[in-house]
Order: C-alpha cells, then structure tokens, then sequence
C-alpha cells in the first residue's frame, strides 16, 4: 500500500476515520495516532459569525506545510504525519483543519501534533476572513499564536519586534 499523502489543501470536507485509516494502513509500527481537528466556532471575539473565508496561495502554502512537517521529523520520532487544511467559505461548525501524527508511542505524537498546529496558526500562509452580522474583517494574527510558537524555540515571523 501506497503511502497517504502529507499534505491537502482543498475545499470539500474531510474525514477524520478514513484519513486516520489511511495513516495506520501504511505502517505497522504505529502505536499511536493523534489527531487535532479545527473547527469554524460560532463565535470570535464576541461577535457571533456568520462564516469564515479562507484563502491561500497555491504551491507556496503546500511547500510551507511540507517544511513544517519536516521540521516536526526532525524534533520528534515520529512515524507519518498528515496535515488537511480547507480554503473557500466556510459555515459555523465546519471543519477546517486536520493535523494527524502517528508515532510509535503517544508522547511524540502529541508533541509533534502540538507543534505542527503552533507552526500551522503562525506560518503557513493563509488569510482568513470572518462574516459576522456587522461585516467582513480579516483576522490578524493573536500574540497568544505566537506566544505558542516561540515556545519551541521559533520566532514567529509576523511577530512585532520589541525593543
């Protein structure tokens, strides 16, 4: 059996037991699967949603996740790793985002799944949009993002310079 893909962007849904299928599939010497699912809330500071847009720049975006997944091999041992990330218009409760890191124990997985969505809410290039009843808004990204990724040793790369 083939191996799964590392990385999707796309606009229809996933799932999440038929991509985990696919990982353990691959290998027999996964022990563990961690999965982090991301959701459209319906809510964002306050304002309730309508929905959210998101955007990404083709090629540039697939070859920033691939980086990341790179990095997470090289920080932890790791087995497999799958990141799908959905683009388009986007309803409350729809998924957006699913990260899937396999190990042979649990620690490195959630370790490496922590690390790649970090990476993910910080680096990879895509721009979101929210819809509430007041308007339309692109998000800016929250220091409390970057706050999580410096904690791995890495400078967030929108991250305001302090003096």
């Amino acid at each position: 059996m083939s191996r799964p893909a590392r990385v999707s962007i796309q606009t229809e849904d996933f799932d999440l037991g038929i991509e985990t299928g696919r990982l353990r599939a691959a290998d027999g010497g996964i022990g563990a699967v961690v999965a982090f699912v991301g959701t459209v809330r319906e809510h964002s500071d306050d304002q309730a949603l309508r929905m959210m847009e998101l955007e990404h720049y083709p090629g540039m975006t697939e070859a920033a996740i691939e980086a990341m997944i790179d990095q997470a091999f090289a920080r932890f041992d790791i087995r497999a790793a799958r990141v799908i990330h959905r683009v388009g218009p986007l309803e409350v409760r729809a998924q957006i985002v699913l990260v899937l890191v396999a190990s042979r124990h649990r620690g490195q997985a959630f370790e490496a799944c922590e690390f790649l969505m970090d990476y993910l809410k910080t680096q990879a290039p895509f721009w979101k949009k929210e819809h509430t009843e007041g308007g339309a808004h692109w998000v800016d990204a929250r220091e409390a993002d970057d706050a999580a990724l410096a904690r791995w040793g890495i400078a967030a790369a929108n991250a305001a310079v302090v003096p």
